[in-house]
């Protein structure tokens, strides 16, 4: 009988896992095309449709060089100031998420990198369930594989929800301040940044007090390190030496940094830099140079349910 039982659980994992390698998404679509929808928007919509409400959602597609380096930078110390370092999963964050968790007797903290909640936004679903998240680590060491941090930064800003049926920069920047996601200011990156844990209780056109507060740690934090991890996400990750031997350099080099892929108006200087008013000074570019934008259809293709 104990043998019998072994056997069915051994077919049952086998099954499970020809079915994961079957499903598994081939990630290295997005190397040159965004995608056409994500999980989470598909989600979205049908909980939409069964509510009686209209499906439709706001999202545009920018490419990197036009989202402000203020919200790219805003972003990674929010919500992943290790992107550069881990290959997709943070070890360290999710020991304290792990043990955050255990302290309060729930799950209130996933401590996921930037590359795993993309994994998650693209192909998964906001369920804690343990064999999601498993799926969640697999796809994300893909990601990490076959996309540089540059791309794998470009596909989060432009997928990750921002507000109720908000998704991506483009679509927050207009939503909320009537502006290109080229032309924020440095406070309203923060504001955007702050909102994504929870966008639709944080909403960034009514910012509660949850939201001004992490509005201001998100600055503080820009001011102390938001120009080097600038730099670092459009690194390719060198060798340990040649690593340190940079980091070494940079320590004492006040030059200015400049990002190539930022429109031509937008140059980078050393941290001393005054933080722009709170109207935004960045000049959007002409819509002649606007690559074009992805919209929704009326009719998305049907999901797996």
């Amino acid at each position: 009988m104990f043998k019998r039982i072994i056997l069915i659980a051994l077919a049952l994992i086998a099954i499970w896992l020809v079915y994961e390698i079957v499903a598994f998404p081939d990630v290295t679509e997005l190397k040159a095309s965004p995608p056409k929808t994500t999980a989470f928007m598909e989600l979205r919509k049908e909980q939409l449709r069964d509510a009686g409400k209209s499906d439709k959602l706001e999202w545009r597609w920018v490419p990197y060089g036009r989202i402000s380096p203020y919200l790219r930078r805003a972003v990674l110390v929010a919500e992943d100031n290790s992107f550069y370092e881990h290959e997709g999963v943070d070890t360290k964050g999710m020991k304290e998420a792990f043990e955050r968790n255990w302290k309060r007797r729930k799950l209130t903290h996933g401590g996921s990198t930037i590359t795993q909640q993309l994994a998650k936004n693209l192909y998964l679903s906001p369920s804690r369930n343990p064999l999601r998240k498993v799926r969640e680590y697999f796809i994300a060491r893909s990601l990490e594989k076959h996309l540089t941090k540059k791309r794998i930064l470009e596909l989060y800003l432009n997928v990750v929800e921002m507000g109720e049926r908000v998704y991506g920069a483009e679509a927050a920047s207009r939503h909320y301040f009537d502006k290109s996601a080229s032309a924020l200011s440095t406070r309203e990156a923060a504001l955007l940044a702050g909102c994504l844990p929870n966008p639709r209780v944080m909403n960034p056109g009514k910012p509660n007090k949850r939201l001004r507060a992490r509005q201001r740690m998100i600055l503080s934090r820009m001011k102390r390190w938001g120009y080097a991890f600038e730099r670092e996400v459009l690194t390719e990750k060198k060798p340990a030496a040649e690593t340190t031997q940079t980091a070494q350099t940079e320590t004492t080099d006040t030059a200015p940094v400049t990002d190539t892929d930022m429109p031509p108006a937008e140059t980078e200087t050393t941290s001393t830099e005054p933080e722009p008013a709170e109207t935004g000074t960045a000049p959007e570019p002409a819509e002649t140079t606007m690559q074009p934008t992805t919209t929704e259809t009326s009719e998305p293709p049907p999901t797996n349910t």
